[in-house]
């Protein structure tokens, strides 16, 4: 699979803010963005106006014929109320409005930015080599994609709103107070200095916390992943007991990590909140003191009054705020991490056309070695004629299944190069190159759907013919047709409904398929039965017809068939020649020949050794 496309500003040095990372997500919707915002300040400029309509009611009924409506024409009393009403009405209308348009853009906005952002997540993890897998648990994984990116929904479906509305809260009102009554002002706005501090002072420290949160869940989740994946080793061990307490150890630590957070959030509105008594009350107090003095007007001061509570409580909802903001933060951390991770694979540019193609396959000076492991391949060479069938054979870790893995290009080779057709895979379109492959493996993987689906995986333009002769080919074709559904029969996940053969009959099927110039069958046979071998045996025999063919066996009757047999130990190529030339050499061949077949008495004590 070639690399994505992915804006390399997106995949900015992990020392960058995750909020300066994150932005780049939403300049392609900078438009949304802008409406968004401009909803939430026009709300909240609409929801400020309710107090200023009571302060001009209360100035109606104490100032009546010289109140400031009748300033504008309405002198009758009666009108004015009506104005007023009408006034309200409009208002509370618009306010409405502006309500449903800010919520409806903003939840969208973070639909649309969590999609692209788990599209790029998961694409760039299709794309990272096998090495990353062998690191990382899949619960830890799925952790990041699911529960890491709706962190950051949340935030963006409230949290930026709310930090629009108390920054045009605080706007509105402060230019209000200074143009109404500039000697209250400066007591109102007292406390606003040290609500600001404590905030960000407040989610410095919450920060590290949340981290560890994020740290946790992805470990409760690969846990409960790697426990699901396992259920029937479970139960086969008796142990559930013992995986409820490690999951409730890994819970534990969860709940651990999210009370040093909460701890710490929850302190944050009650001490803001003693912090607003100080405005509210100076307000109350002082600016009561002018009215009743008569240098400040009755309607102004209950103006001001409702005003600096519009302004001082909202801000008890900044610790929210700044709470969701840290879980998220915490979170894009994690997800543009992963993204930052380096493809080390990349395809190449050169076409690769399957139908042109001839199989040859050539290793050359090949060395390779396994992350912290040492070299399994060292100068290793190897040169399958196209059209040939190639049998692998050798002991567990003498290199088998790396020669797959470096002709997939699931691993690049650390010297030497492996060429298809005389060309360097490195040179060419990688999922060119995997078209022109088909892989059975060991590890049979099927996913949740029908028969039909499985086979047609990768294939997804192929006919119900097609399809059908791929099955037949495959010796599957009988078995399907026995199934409840036939081929529309659900196979569960990971194919539980089916036996080891079907499996391996059907990922025959669907590798066929693809009629690939090189079909690789690595212990294609290894966990069936011997009818199920043969019938696998048959199939094999078909398929080799015009194609290159890999063998990966430990049965040896597998292999009998090939052209050409290679023995490795330790990543080397100890004996090669047809069947018979191996049975004729008495080497380790031969001995296991025939130690599969019973003939042990043929077999000599160093060969046996």
């Amino acid at each position: 699979m070639s690399a994505p496309d992915v804006d390399p500003q997106r995949l900015s040095p992990e020392s960058e803010h995750p909020f300066k990372r994150l932005l780049h997500y939403a300049k392609p919707h900078k438009k949304r963005v802008w409406a968004a915002a401009t909803s939430s300040v026009l709300n909240k400029i609409f929801d400020l106006a309710p107090p200023a309509l009571i302060g001009a009611a209360i100035d109606v009924v104490v100032e009546q014929e010289d109140s400031l409506v009748a300033s504008l024409g309405i002198v009758d009393v009666t009108h004015q109320l009506i104005a007023l009403s009408v006034l309200t009405v409009l208002i509370w209308g618009l306010e409405s409005a502006f309500q449903y348009l800010q919520e409806w853009l903003w939840r969208n906005l973070a639909q649309t930015i969590e999609h692209d952002l788990r599209q790029d997540a998961y694409n760039h993890i299709q794309n990272l080599e096998m090495a990353y897998f062998h690191e990382q648990s899949t619960g830890g994984l799925m952790a990041i994609l699911n529960d890491d990116i709706n962190q950051l929904e949340r935030f963006l479906d409230t949290g930026a709103d709310d930090i629009l509305q108390v920054a045009t809260t605080a706007i509105v009102i402060v230019t209000t107070f200074f143009i109404l009554a500039p000697q209250v002002a400066w007591m109102a706005m007292l406390p606003v200095p040290l609500i600001i501090w404590g905030s960000f002072k407040f989610q410095r420290m919450l920060a590290p916390r949340y981290a560890k949160v994020r740290e946790q869940v992805a470990s409760l989740n690969g846990q409960l992943a790697n426990n699901l994946s396992g259920i029937a080793t479970i139960k086969a061990f008796a142990t559930e007991d013992y995986e409820t307490r490690r999951i409730s150890r890994e819970s534990d630590d969860y709940r651990q990590a999210n009370r040093a957070a909460i701890s710490l959030s929850a302190a944050f509105s009650p001490l803001i909140r003693m912090a607003i008594v100080m405005g509210f009350t100076a307000t109350l107090l002082y600016g009561g003191m002018l009215a009743i003095e008569g240098t400040l007007a009755v309607g102004v001061y209950s103006v001001l009054v409702f005003l600096t509570q519009r302004l001082l409580w909202p801000l008890t909802r900044l610790g929210k705020t700044f709470d969701l903001y840290q879980r998220a933060m915490a979170s894009t951390r994690r997800v543009l991490n992963l993204l930052a991770t380096p493809i080390s694979i990349i395809s190449g540019q050169t076409p690769f056309e399957k139908e042109g193609a001839r199989g040859e396959l050539v290793f050359e000076d090949v060395e390779f070695a396994y992350p912290d492991r040492e070299p399994i391949l060292q100068n290793f060479n190897l040169r399958i004629p196209a059209g040939a069938t190639l049998g692998v054979v050798g002991a567990t870790g003498a290199g088998k299944s790396t020669l797959i893995n470096l002709l997939m290009r699931f691993f690049e080779p650390a010297k030497g190069t492996v060429r298809i057709d005389g060309t360097p895979l490195h040179e060419l379109r990688t999922d060119d190159l995997r078209r022109a492959i088909g892989l059975v493996s060991q590890q049979t993987f099927l996913f949740h759907g029908t028969v039909r689906e499985n086979i047609a995986y990768g294939s997804f333009d192929a006919d119900d013919d097609a399809i059908l002769r791929a099955s037949r080919q495959a010796e599957a074709h009988p078995f399907i047709e026995e199934l409840p559904h036939g081929y529309d029969t659900i196979v569960g996940e990971r194919g539980e409904t089916l036996s080891g053969g079907q499996k391996q009959r059907i990922s025959i099927a669907r590798a066929v398929l693809r009629d690939p110039r090189v079909l690789i069958l690595d212990e294609a046979t290894s966990a069936v039965d011997n009818a199920t071998e043969a019938a696998i045996q048959r199939s094999m025999n078909r398929l080799a017809r015009d194609r290159t063919m890999i063998i990966i066996a430990h049965r040896l009757s597998t292999v009998r068939a090939a052209d050409h047999i290679i023995v490795m130990d330790q990543g080397r190529i100890i004996e090669q020649g047809s069947h018979d030339e191996l049975v004729a050499l008495g080497g380790d061949y031969a001995a296991l020949w025939n130690i599969q077949t019973g003939n042990t008495h043929h077999t000599s004590t160093d060969a046996a050794e």
